[in-house]
Formats: C-alpha cells, sequence, structure tokens
C-alpha cells in the first residue's frame, strides 16, 4: 500500500471510527435511548434516531478538528493539552475498569416521551452531549503529536468520514443487541468496558512516554 494512501485515507478513517467507538460505546443516555426506541417501536425508528445522532457527530467532529488544527499550529499549547488529554485518559480508563465490574442499567430503565420526529429527536439528544468536541480535540491532536494525523483537509474529511461510520455502527450494534441478545447484554458491556480500558490504558502509556521525552529527551 503507498505510503501516500495509508497517511491520508486508510489510517484517518481508521482513528476516527476507532474514536468514535470507543466514545460511544459505553452506556449512555444516546445509546441506551435509540435502544429503548427499538424494543418499543421497531428498528426503523430507532435508525432514524441513530441517523439524527450520527449527523450531530459529524457536524461535532469537524468543529472540533478544526479548533484542534489551530491548537495544534501553537505548540506551546499542544504540551498543555496532552497533559491534559492524559489525564482524561487515565481517568477513562479507571471508569472503564470500574464500569466492568458493574451491571449495566438495563434499557428499559431509559424514559423515551416523545413518539415522533425520531430523526430530528436523535440530533438534538446528540447536540446537548458536547463530549464529542473534547474528546475528538484531545484525540486528534494526540494523534499529531504522536506523526499519525495531519490537519490536512484531506486527512480531516477522512477522519469524519470515520467518525461518522463508526458512530452510526455503535449506536446500530446497542439497537440490535438489546433487539435480539437483551439477556446477554450485560456481559458484552462488560467485558467491552474491560477492552476499552485496556486501550485507554495503553494510550495513557503511550502519552506518559511522549511528554517524559518532550521535558527530557
Amino acid at each position: 500500500m503507498p505510503a501516500f494512501v495509508a497517511q491520508q485515507i486508510v489510517l484517518p478513517i481508521t482513528f476516527g471510527f476507532a474514536a468514535a467507538v470507543i466514545g460511544i460505546i459505553p452506556p449512555g443516555l444516546i445509546n441506551m435511548t435509540a435502544a429503548r426506541i427499538a424494543l418499543d417501536e421497531g428498528r426503523v425508528r430507532a435508525v432514524m434516531f441513530a441517523l439524527g445522532a450520527t449527523l450531530t457527530v459529524i457536524f461535532q467532529t469537524v468543529i472540533a478538528l478544526i479548533f484542534a488544527r489551530f491548537i495544534d499550529a501553537h505548540p506551546e499549547v499542544v504540551i498543555l493539552l496532552r497533559e491534559i488529554g492524559l489525564a482524561i485518559f487515565i481517568l477513562l480508563t479507571i471508569y472503564f475498569f470500574s464500569r466492568g465490574t458493574h451491571k449495566p442499567k438495563s434499557a428499559k430503565e431509559v424514559k423515551v416521551r416523545s413518539k415522533k420526529g425520531r430523526f430530528f429527536f436523535g440530533m438534538l439528544l446528540s447536540a446537548i452531549n458536547f463530549f464529542p468536541i473534547p474528546f475528538y480535540v484531545i484525540v486528534s491532536v494526540s494523534l499529531s503529536s504522536f506523526g499519525y494525523f495531519d490537519f490536512e483537509n484531506s486527512e480531516i474529511g477522512n477522519f469524519v468520514t470515520g467518525a461518522a461510520v463508526g458512530s452510526f455502527m455503535a449506536f446500530y450494534c446497542y439497537i440490535s443487541l438489546f433487539s435480539k441478545l437483551e439477556s446477554k447484554t450485560a456481559v458484552i458491556l462488560k467485558n467491552m468496558n474491560y477492552i476499552i480500558g485496556s486501550v485507554t490504558g495503553l494510550v495513557s502509556i503511550f502519552t506518559i512516554i511522549n511528554i517524559l521525552e518532550y521535558y527530557f529527551g
């Protein structure tokens, strides 16, 4: 595979996809609402909800990467953000491993009041969740500091594409899992939390090494 294709197409799409999955798979209001809609109103309406939520994630990711590009152009800010990112990744590692020891809430505990406009409801519910913006800022700046991502328009577009696909796939996993494997979902999510916790733990280790090299290298 040519280096150009790997650097500007494959890696951004892959990292965008992985970041979206890691950010959405843990049980939360949006994905659990998607599962609830699937159980109460059917998969079609749940998919429309997921598409609306995904569209909002696309806009949030674009905003995050534009902001991250500005930060990346100012090296004095990058190391500070990297240190903040380290703290967040460590907290995420602790969070995911602790979530692995608890039983996830049942989708039946999520109340869905709106019965119309599932697409716009998904957009609205996703819009009030501001987590994706700082999350993608930290992820993209961290990848850039390791040399895996450049803030070129083509790479930003491919990263956003990967994030969009990853977001929808993560939502769809909830829709499918709670429809077909509701009795086994707790076990699946428990193991998933351990896997994601291991990933964020590895990222924390690499970030620590990168910070030490900056100060002492």
